[in-house]
């Protein structure tokens, strides 16, 4: 196993295997889909999002076969699980998303897209609120592909610094109300310390091979590198995200 702060590379595991097998054929089927693609195949076709796409069971499952493996018993127990999201690139990856200003795609070339996921964006001047806090970032390759097509980047250490800025915004505000605190300028301003500080890592993984990644852990997706292989499907990782039943106060909690 391959690991630094915030996040962990779990070596294969044939049953991990397994899964990412069988979860293959209905994953391109969700890629092929007339409705996802028009909802979800963004940046000039070199990124399907694929939010919710990937048809598992709440307990993981797909196609009869089961979640399992080492980082599944690192895990459990398992909090339900929604649908995985399908993250798939192709070649020449990225292209400007749609509505994605000139700054914004600069940024996608510069830094990766590099985000802490449940920091999302709202209303028309795009404010970031918290509003889905994760138990935990679990990514399971589908597709062997080249280390340069289009890695998972991490900032080792960030979900420190993260914790520390955010815990201050939202100290003294009620559990109900964090949702709704705008925390665009201390998000900001501790991604670019996250820039300045931590260091960057490039991660790749095969199927049967799992990425653990903590909630709140700076990460994004590296350009596609010029001669980067991969089969027609893509570089294919299926992502869960389960929410936390505590809210705002356990996903910024230092135990876990």
């Amino acid at each position: 196993m391959r690991q630094g702060p915030g996040w962990q590379l779990f070596d294969h595991d044939p049953s991990t295997a397994t899964w990412a097998a069988a979860a293959l054929e209905p994953a391109c089927a969700a890629t092929a889909d007339p409705e996802l693609r028009a909802r979800w195949l963004d940046c000039d076709g070199t990124w399907f999002v694929g939010v919710d796409a990937l048809p598992n069971a709440p307990d993981g499952s797909i196609a009869g076969t089961s979640l399992a493996g080492t980082v599944i018993d690192h895990l459990c127990p398992l909090p339900p699980l929604h649908p995985a999201q399908l993250s798939v690139t192709y070649p020449g990856y990225p292209r400007p998303r749609r509505g994605e200003g000139e700054a914004a795609f600069r940024y996608r070339l510069r830094r990766d897209a590099a985000h802490v996921d449940g920091v999302t964006r709202h209303g028309p001047d795009r404010r970031r609120c918290a509003t889905e806090p994760h138990a935990f970032i679990l990514g399971l390759p589908l597709t062997l592909c080249d280390p340069g097509a289009s890695p998972l980047v991490v900032w080792e250490g960030s979900h420190e610094i993260m914790r520390k800025a955010l815990a201050a915004r939202f100290a003294g505000v009620p559990e109900t109300e964090r949702p709704d605190v705008d925390v665009t300028e201390v998000y900001q301003a501790a991604r670019r310390h996250c820039f300045e500080t931590c260091r960057r890592v490039e991660i790749t993984a095969r199927p049967g091979e799992a990425i653990l990644l903590h909630r709140l852990l700076l990460h994004g997706v590296a350009p596609w590198r010029d001669g980067a292989k991969a089969p027609p499907e893509g570089r294919m990782i299926a992502y869960f995200r389960p929410q936390l039943p505590g809210g705002i106060s356990d996903w910024l909690s230092s135990e876990n």
